[in-house]
């Protein structure tokens, strides 16, 4: 199982508000979910090469938050939070996540849904997220949100595929 997919992470745009991620891990999904809910895990790969994960809090429960924060290389900080609305251990999970910035407050909150799925021993892990306007979604995707999230998924398959 060391055939990595190192940059292979797809995004695509099934609805005017969604974005869907789909990324292939050489590893079982017991330990790509495992490295994604494990917070001391998280900081090794939340931030990719974008910068140094300093905080991640995690309540995996059903109404629980999240919020991870990383110091990024510009030498600036970026945090995100949510809270839990699914949990199904190692199959799915279901949250909110808000990028914290000025007027975010303000906004309804996007919605992702994340599934592992296993074949092989590889898992197939499915992001979509729902954003509730086409202007939200198309300010996520003009953020330089994919090349971020490509070095972090890279990062997560090594942790994972660390645990075997």
């Amino acid at each position: 199982m060391t055939d990595t997919t190192t940059g292979t992470a797809k995004v695509t745009l099934p609805a005017d508000d969604q974005i869907l991620i789909t990324r292939d891990f050489a590893a079982p999904r017991q330990h790509v979910y495992r490295a994604w809910i494990t917070p001391e895990l998280v900081k090794r790969w939340w931030a990719g090469k974008g910068g140094t994960v300093t905080s991640v809090d995690i309540d995996l429960r059903v109404g629980g938050q999240w919020r991870y924060v990383m110091l990024a290389n510009g030498n600036f900080e970026v945090a995100f939070h949510g809270e839990y609305r699914e949990i199904t251990p190692n199959e799915r999970l279901v949250h909110t996540e808000v990028y914290e910035t000025p007027g975010a407050e303000d906004m309804e909150a996007p919605v992702v849904t994340v599934t592992f799925a296993e074949s092989g021993g590889r898992t197939t892990v499915t992001m979509l997220t729902e954003t509730h306007t086409k202007e939200l979604r198309d300010a996520i995707l003009e953020s330089g949100m994919e090349g971020g999230m490509q070095t972090s998924m890279d990062a997560l398959e090594e942790v994972a595929v660390s645990l075997n």
